[in-house]
């Protein structure tokens, strides 16, 4: 009897995770031919059921009011009218998968889209669908625990930056993931606002304005994803505890990396390569810890400002900027934690003792340089005599120096090489 009641017991749990993700063993699988009306198919499906869309072109749009899985074939393709929301779903526990999904309308206030996951659509997921030339990709409605996954999302490109969507758009969803997509074109690649405990982990971004962009949004995951020729590659604002690891941003245009109101967070092992303006922008942004990074190749390599306090940087790599560091204050700031601090590809420093550490600190700023960029005009006499006596002179006299960036403990090599680039 004992064994009889653990055998219905397994089966039930079976049962009940296939239902969790929109299938149910046992129930008939629905086929719809192309041209086949779909929505009273899916008005008619038993909870768990699978309707199957076959190669071809399927009329839109659908309304799904029940947890089923709604899948394709290869080359099914799911057309909406040009006017509103392709797919909408109201129900949890739904599966979107194996789609091609295009066709949605313009609004922008009416966030229409390819997919549109309302509040009541918790555990949705959307997986393995090429959605083009929507106005937003997927948009994430308030649906706590949805999962966008391994799909391919590319914007419309006949849109001006302020009319196009984002491939994903999240608000108030805790729990909500996006993993493993490629998003071009459009607004964002993720925006995400007012949420928790989300996950963005191993997507690719490019031809955007932000690859992700992140407002309001607490205790969450920025993991292993890649920013190619967009406009900044993680902007992330007015958050707090967050975990930004192992990203890397190759050739965005203004920012790879932009922490602004960004507060108690780890930023780890991220790479900043060529970006054409900063490598990192950091403003108003406290209490963070940027340990391992790799910044190279910019025209200022970090620019710090305003206000930012209580920051932990150490064992960062910045490499061949124009300027290493950008920053205006008259306090000193020590750029060095227990005794470890940053690598500095133009320190030409020594190492007597061969520690690993500099035998004198590093200071990436002098008199020059704060004047230039609180006085612009004054670069027409960079390569003046009275520039280089200051210089001379400041070089002589270290209590010439004026407050800022300090590394007490600078590196005299950095903690790791990143691979070469490749493209995304």
């Amino acid at each position: 009897m004992m064994r009889t009641w653990r055998h219905v017991l397994a089966a039930a749990t079976v049962a009940m995770t296939a239902a969790a993700f929109g299938a149910v063993p046992g129930l008939p699988e629905r086929s719809v031919a192309p041209g086949e009306a779909i929505q009273p198919l899916l008005d008619s499906a038993r909870p768990g059921q699978v309707i199957r869309l076959a190669p071809g072109r399927h009329a839109g749009p659908l309304r799904i009011d029940r947890p089923l899985t709604l899948a394709g074939d290869a080359g099914a393709v799911l057309v909406g009218p040009g006017t509103g929301s392709v797919i909408v779903v109201n129900a949890p526990d739904v599966r979107i998968e194996g789609l091609q999904i295009t066709g949605s309308g313009i609004d922008l206030p009416a966030m229409d889209s390819a997919v549109l996951l309302h509040q009541t659509a918790e555990r949705a997921l959307v997986r393995s669908n090429r959605l083009l030339d929507n106005l937003f990709g997927v948009y994430v409605l308030g649906a706590a625990g949805a999962i966008v996954e391994d799909n391919v999302i590319a914007g419309r490109r006949d849109l001006r930056l302020a009319e196009a969507g984002n491939g994903v758009s999240i608000w108030n969803a805790p729990g909500a993931q996006v993993l493993h997509n490629t998003i071009s074109y459009g607004r964002d690649g993720i925006f995400v606002k007012i949420s928790t405990r989300n996950v963005f982990e191993g997507n690719t971004f490019a031809d955007l304005r932000f690859a992700i962009h992140y407002m309001y949004t607490h205790d969450s995951r920025i993991v292993g994803n890649r920013s190619r020729g967009n406009h900044v590659g993680w902007a992330i604002m007015y958050s707090e505890g967050l975990e930004i690891r192992d990203n890397v941003s190759d050739d965005d245009r203004d920012h790879g990396l932009m922490l602004n109101s960004t507060n108690t967070s780890q930023v780890t092992g991220n790479v900043v390569r060529r970006g054409h303006e900063k490598c990192v922008f950091v403003y108003n942004a406290s209490r963070n810890v940027l340990r391992d990074n790799w910044f190279e190749g910019c025209p200022i390599g970090i620019h710090f400002t305003a206000g930012s306090e209580g920051n932990t940087m150490s064992g960062n790599a910045f490499v061949a900027n124009r300027v290493q560091v950008k920053y205006v204050g008259t306090r000193f700031i020590d750029w060095a934690h227990q005794g470890r601090g940053n690598y500095w590809s133009d320190n030409p420093a020594f190492d007597l003792d061969g520690d690993g550490i500099a035998d004198r600190p590093y200071r990436p700023n002098d008199v020059m340089d704060m004047i230039l960029w609180t006085l612009p005009a004054a670069k027409a006499l960079i390569n003046s005599p009275a520039v280089q006596m200051v210089r001379w002179a400041q070089a002589r006299f270290p209590a010439l120096y004026p407050g800022g960036v300090v590394d007490s403990a600078p590196l005299m090599r950095p903690v790791r090489v990143p691979p070469p680039a490749s493209a995304p």
